[in-house]
């Protein structure tokens, strides 16, 4: 996603933020932050458009969308932000903490999803009067999550160029969601 985004949108570089403390959901089974952080780091190695950023992992705090672009705009005044997200998420972003501060704060980029309707996600950014603050990203057909990711390492199934190769390994020789 975050290629065809920057191609589609004209992105010079897309940071890949972690989760740090989640808010609103667990993840199962958790291999902690700083896993997750260098398993992002091991996916953008070597690739000149996306970077690891330990801007979540770092803080103690819950992770919030509206408080990441904050922390972010600190370190990085006068770029232009633009948040991706899967039209799934897109859908649910009136229940986020302070969405309107993230509408302040970047523009969005929603990627289709295999089966997914844009009808809501369009609701849900329009209801929050973000007109003109979030562009679509006609995304090719691949059904891969981090979900599906996850199921497949617990079946003891192969997930092979599903990941990067480094994740991979790192995945296996961690013994992860196993």
């Amino acid at each position: 996603m975050a290629h065809e985004a920057a191609y589609q949108l004209g992105l010079n570089r897309v940071l890949l933020i972690p989760v740090g403390k989640p808010s609103h959901r667990e993840i199962d089974p958790e291999p902690g932050a700083e896993v997750r952080l260098e398993m992002v780091r091991l996916a953008v190695e070597g690739d000149d458009l996306l970077e690891a950023s330990d801007l979540e992992v770092a803080r103690d705090e819950p992770s919030f969308t509206f408080r990441t672009l904050e922390v972010l705009l600190d370190h990085r005044p006068g770029d232009e932000i633009t948040l991706l997200m899967g039209a799934d998420v897109a859908a649910s972003i009136g229940s986020w903490k302070r969405p309107m501060r993230v509408l302040d704060l970047a523009s969005v980029g929603v990627a289709e999803r295999p089966g997914s309707d844009f009808e809501a996600p369009e609701k849900s950014l329009e209801h929050l009067g973000a007109h003109g603050r979030f562009e679509t990203i006609r995304m090719p057909e691949l059904a891969v999550s981090s979900t599906r990711v996850r199921s497949m390492v617990a079946a003891a199934r192969s997930i092979r160029y599903l990941v990067p190769e480094a994740v991979r390994e790192f995945v296996e020789e961690r013994g992860l969601y196993a």
